[in-house]
């Protein structure tokens, strides 16, 4: 069956994303501008789905920027800690072209800031369980991440602190760009399937503008998928963010952030 236009301006697009930031993560600066080309160019030939286009092109200007200035500051006299702490800082930029992003298109920019309804109920498969619960099972599996540190000979003061910076910017604003803005803008415009998938697949990829092969950021994105299966299901951010802070505390903790 042939696909319809608007299918195949969403895959195109979210292809041309995904190119961008792998592009990006690579410092290909110069190949990494025909992705942007190839949104500007969707973006200005209709009408339907500029939001989208648009979205992507901001988001890989934003992506662009912070990758810019992470390696201008890779030239500083300062700290391993000090240089990971304001990479992640420069998140901001990417958040910021995001707002720019929805401001053209007139959308507001919602963060699913409301907290938890704990009466809730959340509905899976066959049967449902209280939000509580599905909260604590959630902390539960995402806690398994400090199990390492029973082998480990202990924390130095220095590495505690590190950890607890790395974990409260990095866990907040990424979760604020892929589960704020992407995950609730793609939402609106597209279907849930397509927005969880670009959001999960798109944070998996940006890892590696860290460092991180290629293979393990794909495994990232099941940490994608799952922080958007529990903001889906809370309708609020702060869980994911929760969740998300925990296994950053681990990773650092366990030495694997460094």
């Amino acid at each position: 069956m042939p696909r319809s236009p608007h299918t195949l301006f969403l895959i195109s697009s979210a292809a041309l994303f995904f190119a961008g930031i792998i592009l990006l993560s690579y410092r290909a600066y110069a190949w990494g501008l025909l992705p942007m080309l190839g949104l500007l160019i969707l973006y200005l030939s209709g009408k339907n789905n500029r939001s989208v286009a648009s979205l992507y092109l901001f988001f890989l200007i934003g992506f662009l920027i912070f990758q810019w200035a992470t390696g201008w500051i890779n030239g500083w006299n300062i700290s391993k800690e000090t240089n990971i702490l304001l990479n992640r800082s420069f998140l901001i930029f990417i958040l910021f072209a995001l707002a720019v992003s929805q401001w053209m298109s007139k959308e507001k920019v919602r963060f699913s800031m409301r907290l938890p309804d704990w009466s809730k109920r959340i509905s899976m498969p066959s049967h449902t369980i209280s939000l509580p619960l599905f909260l604590l099972i959630g902390l539960a599996g995402s806690s398994t991440i400090f199990i390492p540190l029973i082998w480990s000979e202990g924390i130095s003061e220095s590495l505690f602190l590190f950890a607890i910076g790395f974990t409260i910017l990095n866990a907040t604003l990424e979760e604020l760009i892929w589960r704020g803005v992407m995950l609730s803008s793609l939402i609106r415009n597209t279907s849930v399937i397509y927005a969880v998938t670009v959001t999960s697949l798109g944070f998996g990829l940006l890892h590696l503008s860290i460092g991180i092969p290629l293979l393990l950021s794909l495994l990232f994105s099941f940490g994608g998928l799952f922080y958007s299966i529990v903001i889906l299901k809370t309708d609020s951010i702060y869980p994911s963010i929760a969740f998300h802070m925990v296994m950053n505390m681990g990773m650092v903790l366990n030495g694997w952030i460094n």
